[in-house]
Formats: structure tokens, C-alpha cells, sequence
């Protein structure tokens, strides 16, 4: 047959569509991307998703490779992470269905150990990702987020005064996302024990890096008390996404991740995961590289991310105006405004990454929180550090540096003002979202009038070119209001709105 569009146009049209991105690889994007800096590994991961293009992941009985690729990158993860026979794991499709399936281990052994009691809990400091959010909003649990504090460092002695016989998971993070703190695993998972409750760790941003470098605490499967450990070969172990490593101790234990029925006139089903059928490519992926590398490399690179992280810690240390948050572990950091010095003399953190990207450098905002019980935990900008950072080191140094002194003394962006300069049908509606349900209109009006709807986005089928539509849809260049509503409004109704946005922004 012929085909409706010759490939070559097809593929130039989807390199216009990219060119568009953010780019992935260079080291000027410091979030999303781990870029190793070694050409030859995307090539070989290329290669390899090649070869198992057809394959379907759901049978390794079908499909031996798969059996046999999983086998290997579990049998290197346990080894790495200390894990002795009695570790079983499984290879999934990213760090959150690692994380959801953690919980729903937990939580069906937990229902199998209290056949006659209510809901169980799910507790985790406040820092735990929100994947966990997540989980327990899907598989029913009650989530308990215990306060951090203000340097993002988990409170020990209120998480062990939290637990108790409802409690069917505790997490802690090795480390966690926002400020790169390690949680204090050992006390933890030593108390969980001593109650007979699961404890998992989240080493998804840490689990390919940390174990080789100095001066970290234990935190994977030496400990006492850690019955999981989840880890993304799609970050700091260079694979493509979505693949991602989540260890269990004890099979009778992991089995409960499964999910297994005959009862139907098709073919057994019997998943180990979210998913039915499924590609290999990110396994087959994810295998070649770890053969590649071996411990060694990635010894080598973790060393280049400790190096660089080590450098850029001292570049923001010496700017005056901001600070790197508390005592990060790993090659990544949070930076806050340095409130010890005078007003005039303070960074903002979000207006410095908003000009930070002006010198071609993207650094990841994150908002401000009001924990529950008062103590409040700033707004920071968050870097993520690779090995090809050590590349750009000096032009990435500059900008920073530059960057903050063309906001220095510029305040933060007040809500009140943002919020000031809206329409009043606006302002009524933000300021009073429980009058009504937000429908779908109505969110996107708001998100029109906060200067959120991207030109191009949900407009009406053929109000714009289809070819033109994607590259037009686009967030404001300055986020820094966009965050500063984020900490203002509700978290129900920035919710809805981001829902909106993002549902908008794939609408045909």
C-alpha cells in the first residue's frame, strides 16, 4: 500500500515539533533530563529499543528476552543496593508506578494481617514525593504527611510517635526531591520494624547515584526495618524513559504486588505490574546500559556529578542573596532567598531562575508550603545536576552569577498584587471557589484572564492551523507570578486550573 504522507515528511515535521522542546541534551536543562554526557550510550539504548520494537513485555514466557533482560538489571539493582536472596523486584515503567506498587504491596498485606479493621494509613513526612499522594488516593488509604522542618529535614521522633497499628506503609526518601535532604532511615525503619510495619524507602532520584559516592548514610537494604527500595534507571542511570527498578524484601511479601486472574474465557492474566501489555524498549534500554557501564562507570559519572554539584554549591554560596537549603545529599539542591541579609541585597529565588533562563539555562521552580503546623517552608529553585554539567560548568557559573545580580533586591512577586490586577469576574471566582463547581469553561476563562491559556490551546476544532497548534501552545517566559498564585490560592483550585491547562494543551 502507499503510504498518506512519505516518511521523510513525516519525520520532518516531528524534527519541527522537537526543535521546539526544551533541549535534552548539553546540560542546560537542570530537572527532567540526565544527560550522561557519553553519545555512545543513546546510541546503544537506539540500537537496542530497536531490536525489541515488536516484542510485547507482557509474556517472558512468549518473549524469553524479557525474562532474561529483567533477571539481569534486578540481579545488578540488588547487588548495588546491598540487597541479599531474599530481595525480589521487578522492573516498571517509571518511578511512580514503582511507588503505587509499593503502596499496594502494603497495603493488601496489611488487609490480609487485619481482615476485620478500617482504612489504612500511609504515613510520610510532608517532603515525600507526590506519587504517594498519588497512591494513596487510588488504593484507598488515608495519607498521613508529618511536618517537616524549615531546612526540609525529617522530623524523626514525629514520625515514630505517628505510628501505629492502622499504619500500613511508612516512606522515607534517599533523598527526597525538593531539597535533596536523606531522610533518617536508619531510626525509622528501625522503629517500623519494631511495630511490624513495612518500611519503603524512595530512592528514585537517588537509588543509580548514591551508592557511589562518600560520606552517605546507609539507606538501602544494609538497614534493618527497609522492606523496599524503589530506584529509576531513567535517571541517574542514563536510560531512556520510562524505566524504573522497585526491590522488595521477601517474596511471600512481594507477591502481593501481583495481580493474577483466570477467572475469564481469555488467557491467565498475571501482571507484575500496572500494566498488560507493554514495550521492552526501555528495559532492553536500560540492560544494555548497565552492561556497558558496570559499576565502574558509574562510579566514574557519579564522581562527575559530585564534582560539578560540589562547584555550583560554592558558585550559589558565594552570591549574595540566596542560599542552598539545608544539608542536600546527592547531585541535587534547593536555593532559597538569603533572609540574612539586608531587603535590597536578597534574590528572589523565582525571579533569578525566571532570568536564569534569559542566559539559556532552565532551573525548576518550586513553591513555597504552609505545613499544618505553622512552620513554612520557602520557595526555592531547584538544581539537578549531571554529568554533562561539568562541561558547561563555567557558562552555567556565569549565569547564575549574572543572573542574580540583575534581580538582586527585586522583591518577590505578592500574590495580592497578581491577583489585584485581575478582571473582578476574575477575582470573584478565585477568591470564592467554593460557590460553585468549576466546569471546564470556566476553569480555562481563569486560567485566560491569569494570562494561563496558552494562545493555540483548546481552541475550538479548526480556529487554528493543526500544523501551527502545538508549537504555539506555551507558558509565560517569567513563572515567577504563575508560583506566586500557586502558594496563594487554594491547592484545590490551583489543582482544578492545572488539570485544565494540561488537559487543554493535548485537546485536538
Amino acid at each position: 500500500m502507499m503510504f498518506q504522507q512519505e516518511p521523510a515528511d513525516i519525520l520532518a515535521r516531528l524534527q519541527g515539533l522537537r526543535d521546539a522542546d526544551a533541549p535534552t541534551h548539553g546540560g542546560h536543562v537542570l530537572s527532567y533530563v540526565y544527560d550522561s554526557g557519553l553519545a555512545g550510550l543513546d546510541e546503544l539504548a537506539a540500537a537496542a529499543i530497536r531490536m525489541v520494537q515488536p516484542v510485547n513485555g507482557l509474556d517472558p514466557t512468549t518473549f524469553t528476552s524479557v525474562a532474561t533482560m529483567e533477571r539481569e538489571v534486578l540481579d545488578f539493582a540488588r547487588r548495588v543496593l546491598h540487597g541479599d536472596g531474599d530481595v525480589v523486584g521487578t522492573v516498571t515503567s517509571g518511578g511512580t508506578e514503582s511507588c503505587l506498587l509499593a503502596v499496594k504491596t502494603a497495603r493488601d498485606n496489611w488487609r490480609a494481617a487485619h481482615p476485620d479493621a478500617g482504612v489504612p494509613r500511609l504515613l510520610a513526612p510532608v517532603t515525600a514525593h507526590a506519587a504517594f499522594q498519588k497512591a494513596a488516593h487510588y488504593f484507598g488509604l488515608a495519607l498521613d504527611l508529618v511536618p517537616v522542618g524549615a531546612e526540609g529535614i525529617c522530623d524523626a521522633p514525629a514520625m515514630i510517635e505517628r505510628m501505629g497499628e492502622d499504619v500500613a506503609l511508612v516512606v522515607v526518601s534517599a533523598p527526597s526531591y525538593p531539597y535533596a535532604a536523606l531522610d533518617p532511615i536508619v531510626v525509622v525503619a528501625a522503629a517500623a520494624a519494631e511495630r511490624g510495619i513495612a518500611c519503603h524507602v524512595d530512592a528514585c532520584i537517588g537509588g543509580w547515584v548514591l551508592p557511589w559516592l562518600d560520606d552517605v548514610a546507609p539507606w538501602d537494604f544494609r538497614v534493618t526495618g527497609v522492606t523496599g527500595v524503589s530506584a529509576d534507571l531513567h535517571k541517574f542511570g542514563y536510560a531512556p524513559k520510562g524505566a524504573s527498578v522497585l526491590l522488595q524484601r521477601g517474596r511471600d511479601r512481594q507477591r502481593a504486588q501481583y495481580f493474577a486472574t483466570t477467572r475469564w474465557p481469555g488467557y491467565p492474566v498475571v501482571n507484575p505490574t500496572m500494566l498488560g501489555s507493554k514495550s521492552a524498549g526501555a528495559l532492553a534500554a536500560s540492560w544494555a546500559i548497565i552492561r556497558a557501564l558496570g559499576e565502574d562507570g558509574y562510579a566514574e559519572l557519579a564522581a562527575s556529578c559530585a564534582r560539578s554539584t560540589a562547584a555550583l554549591r560554592a558558585v550559589v554560596g558565594g552570591i549574595e542573596g540566596l542560599r542552598v537549603v539545608g544539608n542536600p545529599v546527592g547531585p541535587l539542591f534547593a536555593v532559597a532567598t538569603d533572609e540574612s541579609v539586608s531587603a535590597e541585597r536578597r534574590v528572589d529565588p523565582h525571579h533569578w531562575a525566571d532570568q536564569v533562563r534569559t542566559h539559556g539555562f532552565l532551573l525548576q521552580l518550586q513553591p513555597g508550603l504552609l505545613q499544618p503546623n505553622g512552620v513554612r517552608l520557602p520557595s526555592t529553585t531547584h538544581l539537578t545536576i549531571t554529568p554533562v554539567t561539568e562541561a558547561v560548568l563555567p557558562e552555567l557559573s556565569a549565569a547564575l552569577r549574572a543572573a542574580a545580580d540583575e534581580v538582586r533586591g527585586v522583591p518577590a512577586v505578592s500574590a495580592a498584587d497578581v491577583l489585584a490586577a485581575l478582571p473582578a469576574e476574575a477575582l470573584g471566582a478565585l477568591q470564592h471557589p467554593d460557590a460553585a463547581p468549576l466546569d471546564s469553561q470556566t476553569a480555562w476563562s481563569l486560567l485566560g484572564s491569569i494570562g494561563l491559556a496558552p494562545t493555540g490551546a483548546g481552541a475550538p476544532s479548526g480556529a487554528v492551523d493543526a500544523e501551527s497548534a502545538g508549537s504555539a501552545a506555551a507558558l509565560p517566559d517569567r513563572l515567577a507570578p504563575f508560583l506566586a498564585l500557586v502558594e496563594a490560592l487554594p491547592a484545590p483550585l490551583t489543582e482544578r486550573l492545572l488539570t485544565e491547562l494540561l488537559a487543554r494543551l493535548i485537546e485536538p
